[in-house]
């Protein structure tokens, strides 16, 4: 029989030790050390990953890529997140908050890749729960298994009587092992487990996407050894007072994470945005003071975003500051810089900014449409819907040059702004007459001011 043992793990790292601990030496947290009883493997069973005696090292050239080809997922927007599609043998994690839409996104997947067969195992719903939402997805095709199972060892039984071309695991936080008696979503059973999933994704070229939950700061839950594990890690967030849903790659092994998917939410799955500049522009007759449009480049994808600014008198003591999508740290750094070089005194005012729909850019060359709608809303004067801006700023009230100019200035001209403001610097990085755009180049933040407000 094998025996027990206690250990003390830390549930942020994933640190281990013998003895129980205020602060966690790894990580430098206080108060997450718990103690899990593991049980020791039976001697004599092999060990998953040990080394094969088929193994040896070869020169890289010696190597044989024989399957390149991505697998497609049908999905354009996760395609693209993805690097192309999904890597043969990769181990793919997606984290997002409860109901943000995970389950929904990688069953509507599944449905998709009609022409593939795949096993979902879930371990929060049962068959016939899965099968409601399916169908109001979509058709389910006769090549998508489902199971309900928490325990790996069952898992991968089922595992070699399906034989999938792709397994989904919803979620990760709810598969056990039976070789650590410590709970699901411990410490030491996510990275058993997960450990377990990579061993089978990496020998069979399965590839296995696992969905994980997140914590109440907004970090993957579990320890980080989990995230170093995984092939790619994708974070699935968005408002739900707002249909949109994000998808980014924070880490991605075969592919960039530059890259977002944008998607909406409705009562039949999610719907790709191919567009998503339509949607967040408002649609609106009149101008107004304080709203001033922005053209960001996320990876590829130019995409323009209305920044809205409203800045009144502190009537109530200290003044206060409030950025909604937008870092507020950069926030104050630009007021700063208004006040220090351009002389607006805002520092007794109020300073409201938002991001209309509800997404969070954090591209630099939002920096003078920030800083644009924010003085346009003090003046009370109104900037021209036809006017768009993609500038960084200096410390110094500096316009800075930002990548991608071009794309910028070709996506505007294609949705009909009048006028573009970039940076002096980026000029020659533009083909003017390719463009019907005017391009307005400055150089200092108080340029562009008198080419706004006269």
């Amino acid at each position: 029989m094998a025996k027990a043992k206690s250990y003390y793990f830390c549930r942020e790292c994933g640190y281990r030790s013998a003895s129980w601990l205020g602060r966690c030496p790894e990580c430098g947290k206080f108060g997450t050390i718990e103690e899990e009883v593991v049980k020791a493997a039976s001697p004599g069973l092999p060990r998953q990953g040990s080394a094969s005696a088929a193994s040896r090292p070869k020169r890289l050239h010696e190597v044989a890529c024989e399957n390149t080809s991505r697998m497609t997922t049908h999905c354009a927007e996760l395609d693209r997140v993805l690097g192309g599609g999904i890597v043969a043998g990769s181990l793919l994690l997606l984290g997002g908050e409860p109901g943000i839409g995970k389950s929904t996104l990688l069953l509507q997947t599944a449905i998709a890749m009609a022409d593939r067969r795949l096993l979902y195992v879930s371990g929060e719903e049962s068959e016939q729960q899965i099968k409601m939402r399916a169908d109001r997805i979509g058709t389910p095709s006769d090549g998508l298994y489902v199971v309900s199972e928490t325990v790996t060892q069952r898992i991968f039984e089922h595992v070699e009587a399906v034989r999938p071309e792709l397994l989904v695991v919803d979620s990760i936080q709810t598969v056990t092992t039976e070789d650590i008696d410590s709970p699901a979503g411990s410490v030491s059973q996510i990275r058993q487990c997960t450990t377990e999933f990579q061993h089978y994704a990496k020998t069979t070229g399965v590839p296995v996407l696992l969905i994980g939950h997140i914590t109440k700061d907004g970090t993957l839950a579990g320890p980080k050894v989990m995230e170093h594990i995984v092939d790619a890690v994708l974070q699935f967030e968005g408002d739900r007072n707002y249909g949109f849903r994000i998808l980014r790659a924070i880490k991605n092994r075969f592919g960039s994470t530059a890259e977002i998917g944008i998607f909406d939410m409705h009562e039949g799955g999610l719907r790709e945005v191919d567009n998503p500049s339509q949607y967040l522009l408002s649609q609106r007759d009149e101008s107004l003071s304080g709203a001033a449009v922005a053209a960001t480049l996320e990876g590829a994808r130019p995409m323009f975003v209305e920044v809205q600014s409203l800045v009144s008198s502190a009537v109530y003591g200290t003044p206060q500051r409030n950025a909604g999508g937008f870092d507020s740290r950069r926030m104050n750094m630009l007021l700063a810089v208004l006040e220090k070089r351009c002389g607006f005194k805002l520092g007794a005012k109020d300073v409201f900014l938002n991001i209309a729909g509800g997404l969070r850019i954090s591209d630099p060359a939002m920096d003078l449409a920030v800083a644009c709608a924010i003085l346009s809303s003090n003046v009370d004067i109104a900037i021209s819907p036809r006017d768009c801006f993609a500038a960084e700023l200096g410390l110094g009230g500096e316009v800075r040059p930002v990548r991608g100019v071009e794309q910028r200035v070709s996506e505007a001209a294609r949705l009909g702004f009048g006028r573009i403001f970039v940076s002096k610097y980026s000029v020659k990085a533009i083909d003017r007459r390719r463009h019907s755009i005017e391009v307005v180049p400055v150089g200092l933040i108080e340029e562009a001011l008198r080419a706004l407000f006269a």
